[in-house]
């Protein structure tokens, strides 16, 4: 039986690949797992068909046979365990690659999203001026961790793994904060994960997604 994904039915980034179905699309596309794609409307977010897949009513979800899975990172992580390519066969390595997969979505995206978010909808707020040194602030010491922690590796932790997957999905949604240019190895590092075949395949599938619904 093919696995089914959710996607949003038309991209709420314009096709930049923010969309955390980009998440699993690319760790399928690492593995060699052949899959579909449904593409679902906001309103039938908060429809029963798909609450009963995500509870929260949003994108990604993953079935397979009888199993279905919400949240980006567990999905990668259940993809990664089944199929040989994104964690190492080393258990020490494996239990490293798995660690960065969670200081990816709990450490590092956190302070990313509230400062994207914040200039989506408080940009036009009195506030916003005052608020946004902070908000840079709190992005720019995590990425100054992490820089040092990366150093001139290639990745995170030996090869490429699932942590890596995660983290660069990430750091993409800094791409026009103009914060990157401060850490020249980390937007070395995001450009490395985009080379890859298997994310490229990814990015024009779901860009392909924005290109159909700005034709119809």
């Amino acid at each position: 039986m093919t696995v089914t994904i959710t996607a949003f039915e038309s991209s709420p980034d314009r096709g930049r690949g923010l969309a955390r179905d980009m998440r699993v699309r690319w760790a399928l596309e690492e593995v060699g797992q052949p899959y579909e794609v449904r593409l679902v409307s906001f309103a039938a977010l908060k429809k029963p068909a798909h609450l009963s897949l995500h509870p929260f009513g949003q994108i990604p979800t993953y079935e397979d046979g009888d199993l279905a899975l919400f949240e980006s990172g567990a999905i990668v992580l259940h993809i990664a365990e089944r199929h040989a390519g994104l964690l190492p066969d080393d258990a020490d390595a494996r239990a490293r690659a798995i660690m960065w997969m969670f200081a990816a979505l709990s450490t590092v995206e956190p302070p990313i999203v509230e400062h994207s978010m914040a200039f989506l909808v408080e940009r036009d707020k009195p506030w916003y001026a005052e608020r946004q040194p902070l908000l840079d602030q709190r992005v720019r010491t995590r990425l100054d961790e992490l820089s040092r922690r990366l150093g001139d590796a290639d990745w995170l932790d030996g090869a490429f793994s699932a942590g890596d997957l995660m983290m660069v999905t990430v750091l993409r949604r800094l791409e026009r904060s103009g914060l990157l240019e401060e850490f020249p190895n980390i937007a070395a590092y995001i450009a490395r994960g985009e080379a890859r075949p298997a994310y490229k395949r990814a990015f024009a599938d779901q860009l392909a997604v924005f290109t159909n619904a700005s034709a119809g």
